[in-house]
């Protein structure tokens, strides 16, 4: 299949006027001023905090960016400081097992359960109801209600749900980080929610309220936002490089497969059956790592997995 057919996958990159093959290259980087050195102001925080999410909001319009598997991979990293949250041992490769290996009709687990979590509710457009599949825990009506509790700018209204949920349900912490992002999203007018407070947020946190909280919703997205900006310049190259050798692909079902890299944190073999054989899977991961487009992401000799 052609190139044109897999920008489906990422955002389409113009040819007029583009004065260099990086995207990210016509994008200021992130201003150096927005950091949390010397920050000690709610209303400081407030504005670096803002001045981050902005530069983001333009990240996330990049040509080129392969936008589902950036919020795969935050949803991974969000569903992992959850985790630690409950002072369970399980990190990204434990989770990546915990969903990657799971059989039908088996639990995933605690672990497994909070990364299917974020997992769905960061791969459909914005709604109650997807939120619904993704969250089985509340109602659709709850979930309603909670994200009506937030008022003020974009973090401000992710605090108040924040603290909104945890008050009703105090050891829901990955639902109510859900919601907060969900919040934000909303609040920025994005089709999806990006993990971002879930990612920084630090356990100690969820257990303040008022304006501690927000410090600690805005210190959260400062640090968020910037490694959300350099993950997104790190993808987009590397699903550059992937599309540049899509057309060499010769098996059958290779199109689809590099589709599936362009949308998920990591892919198991297995997973490409639909498409091909299981041997055939298995040779074209290894010829995607030969070409230095997908990497290896356990060091196993078994039950592997492969990434962009």
């Amino acid at each position: 299949m052609a190139n044109d057919a897999l920008l489906r996958y990422v955002r389409p990159m113009p040819d007029a006027h583009r004065q260099s093959d990086d995207p990210f290259d016509m994008l200021p980087g992130m201003p150096p001023w927005v950091r949390l050195r010397d920050v000690d102001t709610l209303e400081g925080m407030a504005f670096v905090s803002g001045a981050g999410l902005a530069h983001l909001h333009g990240v996330l319009q990049m040509p080129g960016l392969p936008d589902a598997l950036l919020r795969d991979r935050l949803a991974l990293r969000a569903a992992e400081n959850c985790v630690a949250f409950s002072g369970r041992p399980e990190r990204l490769g434990d989770l990546r097992d915990a969903v990657h290996l799971l059989r039908p009709g088996d639990h995933p687990g605690p672990a497994g359960e909070i990364c299917q979590q974020w997992r769905k509710a960061t791969a459909r457009p914005l709604s109650v109801a997807s939120l619904g599949r993704a969250l089985p825990h509340m109602t659709a009506e709850q979930i309603a209600v909670w994200l009506d509790a937030g008022q003020g700018s974009p973090p401000d209204r992710a605090a108040r749900v924040l603290q909104t949920v945890l008050a009703a349900a105090p050891r829901a912490e990955a639902e109510a980080l859900i919601l907060a992002d969900v919040a934000l999203a909303q609040a920025l007018r994005w089709t999806y929610a990006v993990p971002l407070i879930g990612t920084a947020v630090k356990p100690r946190d969820l257990r303040k309220t008022g304006d501690e909280l927000r410090w600690a919703c805005h210190r959260a997205l400062v640090v968020s936002s910037c490694d959300a900006t350099r993950q997104a310049a790190d993808l987009t190259r590397r699903a550059q490089r992937l599309m540049s050798v899509a057309p060499k692909l010769r098996a059958k079902g290779a199109a689809q497969a590099v589709k599936v890299f362009l949308t998920q944190d990591a892919v198991a073999p297995a997973g490409l059956q639909s498409l091909m054989s299981a041997r055939a899977a298995r040779r074209l991961c290894d010829r995607l790592v030969a070409l230095g487009v997908v990497r290896e992401l356990t060091g196993r000799a078994t039950f592997r997995f492969y990434g962009v």
